[in-house]
């Protein structure tokens, strides 16, 4: 039975939608931030069908659902539910047209937001410690998650950013859409040969086994690699840009972590501390 004078606020309600999910690592990370912080909260993986994703995401809200995780293939419909009348966009999941945190008022409106860009600036930034001002970048990829590192890579002032793509209309579109932000283009896997600082995989080829097909040119005694993917093992574009020269090669488990992080910051206003939970799932 429940204390009668028992003040303990109820627990919130959060999940991941996607399809699939069942692999994802974000009910430990949230559960452990949530332990961090003293919130109660529930955490579960929704797997949605096709065509199904704004019947869940009512369904959810409409059962005291607090917030989602929105991961592949449904950012943009999420992006596009926050452009309805009454609800709301963050500028940050604006300029990326793509949203991967929702979160539910009282008032029976939402709230969309994308913390994939700030969580890739921060792993680098914080975690590697990489500086990416003044930095020329590679970023190899159209798709969701390019679109949502662009702005915030942007912001963080490098020297210049190109994006490659295997179709390069996709890169070239995509580099005007951000052209006032700063140097920014955008072509085909080969149409840049110059060496670059930082290279950022945002394709899923390394889920594959498939090498994204940049220049060998491309990296340079000093580059820093980044995948966006992450395994137990260094990933087939990582051990190619190290046989290459390149001098340093990491995953993108630390852009997993961050990215929840500041996804928990909007929910809860705090922001927690990561590296003790990514130590944790390297352990792992």
């Amino acid at each position: 039975m429940t204390d009668l004078f028992d003040f303990k606020a109820p627990k919130k309600n959060f999940a991941l939608m996607g399809n699939p999910v069942s692999h994802s690592k974000s009910p430990v990370i949230h559960k452990s931030f949530a332990l961090q912080c003293s919130k109660e909260i529930e955490y579960d993986l929704i797997q949605v069908d096709i065509g199904g994703f704004d019947q869940a995401v009512s369904h959810f809200a409409a059962h005291g659902g607090a917030g989602l995780n929105v991961t592949v293939p449904f950012k943009v419909e999420a992006w596009q539910m926050c452009q309805r009348n009454g609800n709301k966009l963050s500028e940050r999941a604006a300029m990326a047209e793509s949203v991967n945190t929702l979160q539910f008022h009282h008032d029976g409106s939402v709230s969309g937001d994308n913390t994939d860009g700030i969580g890739l600036v921060r792993d680098i930034e914080n975690n590697i410690r990489f500086q990416i001002s003044d930095k020329s970048i590679l970023l190899i990829g159209a798709g969701g998650a390019s679109r949502g590192a662009i702005g915030p890579l942007l912001q963080s002032s490098p020297s210049k950013l190109h994006i490659v793509n295997r179709t390069p209309q996709k890169a070239s579109q995509l580099a005007a859409n951000f052209q006032s932000m700063g140097t920014i283009t955008g072509g085909s896997l080969e149409s840049d040969a110059s060496a670059f600082d930082l290279i950022i995989n945002a394709t899923a080829s390394s889920l594959s086994g498939q090498l994204p097909g940049i220049l060998a040119e491309n990296i340079h005694a000093e580059s820093m690699i980044y995948d966006m993917m992450y395994a137990t093992e260094p990933t087939p574009f990582m051990k190619w840009a190290l046989d290459q020269g390149a001098a340093m090669a990491v995953d993108g488990l630390g852009m997993l972590v961050e990215q929840a992080a500041e996804a928990f910051r909007v929910w809860q206003s705090v922001l927690p501390d990561t590296s003790s939970v990514i130590a944790s799932l390297r352990k792992q």
